[in-house]
C-alpha cells in the first residue's frame, strides 16, 4: 500500500516527465527543421520565381540534398504532433485557461503536417524525374507550380498553429508575456503572407514576410520547448 506522501506526489512527477517530454520534442522539430533549411539554402535551392529550366538542372544536380531534407520532414512532423497534443495535455491539467487555444494549435497543427506532407511528397516527385529529363516538361513545371502552391497555403495554417499554441501556454501559465508577443507576431506575419498565397506561389517577394513570421514561431518554439524542459 503507497503511503499517502508518494500518492500526492505522482501528479506532480507524472506533470513533470510529460512537461520534459513537450519540451524535448520542441527542441528537437527546432533543430530539425534549422537543418532542413541549412541543407537546402547551402545547395542553392531555387525561389518560386526562379526559371523553370534552373529548377530542373537544381534537382537533377542535388537528389541527395533533397533525400536528407524529405527524412527531416518525416522526423519533425511527428514532432510537431507530439508537442502540439501534448501541450494540450498540459494546458487541460492546468484548468480551463487556454484549452480552447490549445484544441485549436492541434487541429491547425494536424492541417500542417498533412499540408507539408503534400509539399515533401511533390518535391520528392521533382528530384525522382529531373534525373531522366534534358529539358523541363510541362508535367514537371506543373508539379512544381503545385509544390509552390501547396508551400504558400501552409503559411496561414502555420499562423494558426502558432497563435493557438501562444494563447494557450500563456493563459495557462506556462510562458511569460513576451513569448505570448512573440508568438502573435510571428503567426500574424504568417497569416498575412497567407492571404497573397497566388503571389507567393508566383514568386513574390511576400513570402520573406512568412519567412519572417516563420523564424519568429521558431524561436517562440525553441524558447517555450526550452522553458517546458527546464520546469
Amino acid at each position: 500500500m503507497r503511503s499517502p506522501q508518494n500518492t500526492a506526489t505522482t501528479p506532480a512527477r507524472s506533470w513533470f516527465v510529460r512537461g520534459r517530454l513537450v519540451g524535448a520534442a520542441a527542441i528537437a522539430f527546432t533543430v530539425s527543421v534549422a537543418i532542413e533549411n541549412a541543407v537546402l539554402a547551402g545547395t542553392g535551392a531555387p525561389t518560386y520565381g526562379a526559371p523553370i529550366d534552373k529548377v530542373l538542372a537544381y534537382y537533377a544536380a542535388n537528389r541527395d540534398a533533397v533525400a536528407i531534407a524529405s527524412g527531416l520532414v518525416a522526423l519533425y512532423l511527428p514532432l510537431l504532433l507530439v508537442f502540439l497534443t501534448g501541450l494540450h495535455g498540459l494546458v487541460q491539467r492546468r484548468g480551463a485557461a487556454g484549452t480552447d487555444c490549445s484544441r485549436l494549435a492541434v487541429t491547425a497543427g494536424a492541417t500542417l503536417s498533412a499540408t507539408f506532407v503534400l509539399v515533401n511528397a511533390l518535391q520528392i516527385g521533382l528530384a525522382l524525374s529531373a534525373g531522366g529529363l534534358a529539358e523541363p516538361t510541362p508535367a514537371f513545371e506543373l508539379v512544381w507550380q503545385i509544390h509552390a502552391a501547396a508551400f504558400a497555403l501552409a503559411l496561414p495554417t502555420l499562423g494558426t498553429t502558432c497563435i493557438g499554441a501562444a494563447l494557450a501556454t500563456h493563459a495557462s501559465g506556462l510562458t511569460p508575456a513576451w513569448q505570448r508577443l512573440l508568438g502573435l507576431v510571428g503567426g500574424s506575419l504568417l497569416l498575412a503572407a497567407g492571404l497573397g498565397n497566388l503571389a507567393i506561389a508566383d514568386g513574390s517577394p511576400l513570402i520573406f514576410g512568412g519567412l519572417l513570421g516563420f523564424a519568429a514561431w521558431l524561436a517562440w518554439l525553441l524558447a517555450t520547448g526550452v522553458r517546458l524542459a527546464r520546469s
